[in-house]
C-alpha cells in the first residue's frame, strides 16, 4: 500500500509539546562514565539521556551514540573490546553538546518540524533553564496515531 503523505495530516498541531513529552526524565551527569550511562539506559529502558552539569543542560546522549562505539558482532569477544573503548572515552566526548531544545509551551508542530529536518530523534523540553521533559519521534508518532500517553 502506498500512502500519500504530501497532504498535511488534519490534526491540531498547536497543542503544546508538554502535552506529549515524557516528563519523568532520567538524566546522566556530565561526569558519568560510559559504562554508567549504558547501565542507566538499560535499567530505565530509555534511548536518550539529557546530560546535566550541575542543574544545567550540557548535552544529550543517545543509545545510537553508544552503539556507534561498539564493534557489534565483528569480533568473537566483542564485550571486552567494547568495555575497553568505554574506558578510553568520556561521556563528554560522545554526547552532543549544547543540544537543540524546545520550550514546554512550543507547539507539537514546532517540535515535529525540528525533528523532521534533524539527524537526531529527541529534544529536551525546557521551562526557563530547567529540563522538564523530553520529546522524541516516537512521542510524535504516537500523537499522530492518537496514542499519546500510551
Amino acid at each position: 500500500m502506498i500512502l500519500n503523505i504530501s497532504k498535511p495530516i488534519d490534526m491540531a498541531h498547536t497543542e503544546p509539546v508538554s502535552s506529549i513529552m515524557t516528563s519523568s526524565v532520567v538524566f546522566a551527569n556530565k561526569s558519568d562514565s560510559l559504562r554508567k550511562v549504558t547501565s542507566i539506559m538499560k535499567e530505565h529502558n530509555v534511548r536518550h539521556l539529557p546530560v546535566l552539569a550541575g542543574d544545567t543542560l550540557a548535552g544529550i546522549v543517545s543509545k545510537s551514540d553508544i552503539l556507534r562505539l561498539s564493534f557489534g558482532d565483528v569480533y568473537e569477544d566483542q564485550s571486552e573490546i567494547d568495555e575497553t573503548i568505554f574506558d578510553m572515552l568520556t561521556l563528554e566526548q560522545v554526547m552532543v553538546s549544547n543540544p537543540t531544545t524546545v520550550n514546554a509551551d512550543d507547539s507539537i508542530a514546532d517540535a515535529a518540524r525540528i525533528l523532521s529536518r534533524a539527524e537526531f530523534h529527541a529534544l529536551p523540553v525546557m521551562k526557563g533553564n530547567q529540563v522538564v521533559g523530553i520529546v522524541s519521534t516516537t512521542d510524535l508518532i504516537k500523537y499522530l496515531l492518537g496514542e499519546a500517553g500510551n
